[in-house]
């Protein structure tokens, strides 16, 4: 079957590449006769017919699926929604072909689960586009707070952030929500960093899915979840970032803000209008601690309550990026961990009880193959059955 040479060039362009980037990754290398990226221009102009090992190849630099080279013409678009990492009207943010990758993915998988419950349980998750941004923020907090059963002491007794995020994660789920903590296409080396995103959101009134980038800090997470549950009763779909200048990523870290931390508590850190840097540090750190959140979010609720100033606080958020960037800047111990998870365990915890519960009763119930099980688990056929059978899945949504 003839290639259409289009595809090649939508494939490249929309990885990013140029042509020199391209037959660089794709190992192409210079000869007598030509270059390297003359070799890749001959099929980009349909001179030349790439096998089928070079195809393979360009479905691994490009992040694509081989059958997308076969396609008559270059795919549309789908809608993944809106890029909440940037104000109306600035430049476009710098285009990641991974997290494309990754949302693609993401995409894939929240529309088989929606087939699944449009098939077994038709229902429709209530607050999915529901509110607007007049409402206050605050009442936002309190509604969203209602809806899910969420006790904030509950969470802050939990015996670690692990374990409050759990606590907090069970909540969402169990109000129809998805949540998974998703932050590289199966293996380390996709790992696409937090300053890259934060969280995404699809406000789907079926199966409505917030997804985690499990790259960021684990104290991080409980804020994230909140912020994209906002989104969804907003009923907007999009990717969230680190920008906090959008009126809708102030709106819902506002509201995320109100459920962990209510302004109230915020008086007893007044004394901050008058401290030093180092003293500001250490306060928030002891302060953020014993409530089981992160320093970023309580130096940014700072800010909005005006305790602080626009500069202590990108001070402040300056020597977090530091530490983070440090820490992750550590080699990772080559010694296996005795005692750890197994892999089963971790890929369960990454994907959640809701969408693991789902497939297992799917399958039982004949509504779904072990092919399309492992597009939503991202896993191998043939390993599906000991990741849902790992002890410890729950039956039921």
């Amino acid at each position: 079957m003839a290639l259409n040479p289009h595809i090649l060039i939508w494939a490249r362009e929309a990885a990013g590449l140029s042509v020199d980037e391209a037959a660089h990754a794709l190992g192409f290398k210079n000869t007598q006769e030509r270059t390297a990226a003359e070799r890749l221009q001959a099929m980009e102009a349909g001179t030349e017919e790439p096998s089928r090992s070079v195809l393979l190849n360009m479905a691994r630099v490009y992040h694509r699926s081989l059958l997308v080279f076969y396609l008559s013409e270059p795919p549309r678009t789908s809608d993944r929604g809106q890029d909440f990492r940037r104000a109306p009207g600035a430049n476009p943010t710098e285009y990641d072909p991974t997290l494309d990758a990754l949302i693609r993915d993401i995409r894939g998988r929240q529309g088989i689960i929606k087939d699944l419950l449009d098939q077994a349980d038709p229902k429709r998750v209530d607050y999915v586009s529901s509110v607007t941004m007049d409402i206050s923020p605050v009442e936002l907090a309190r509604r969203m707070t209602v809806r899910l059963g969420f006790s904030l002491d509950e969470f802050r007794r939990q015996a670690n952030v692990p374990a409050a995020f759990g606590y907090l994660r069970e909540k969402v789920e169990a109000s129809g929500a998805f949540v998974l903590l998703l932050g590289n296409l199966g293996s380390h080396h996709t790992n696409i960093p937090s300053g890259v995103f934060r969280g995404y959101a699809i406000a789907d009134p079926v199966a409505p899915f917030i997804v985690v980038n499990d790259q960021d800090a684990s104290v991080a997470w409980a804020f994230t979840t909140l912020h994209e549950l906002t989104h969804l009763w907003l009923g907007t779909t999009g990717v969230s970032g680190g920008n906090t200048d959008t009126r809708i990523e102030v709106y819902c870290n506002s509201v995320a803000g109100e459920m962990l931390l209510p302004e109230a508590e915020m008086a007893g850190l007044r004394f901050l209008r008058r401290a030093s840097l180092d003293e500001t540090v250490g306060a928030i750190a002891q302060f953020a601690t014993s409530r089981k959140i992160s320093r970023a979010m309580v130096a940014y609720k700072l800010l909005r309550v005006d305790i602080i100033t626009q500069v202590r606080w990108r001070e402040l958020d300056k020597h977090y990026a530091d530490e983070w960037n440090a820490a992750q800047a550590q080699p990772a111990s080559k010694e296996k961990k005795e005692g750890g998870p197994s892999y089963y365990v971790v890929k369960r915890h990454r994907l959640g009880h809701a969408v693991v519960d789902l497939v297992k009763n799917s399958l039982a119930e004949g509504f779904l193959t072990y092919t399309r099980a492992s597009q939503v688990l991202g896993v191998k056929p043939r390993n599906v059955d000991p990741l849902i059978y790992t002890a410890g899945t729950r039956g039921g949504r």
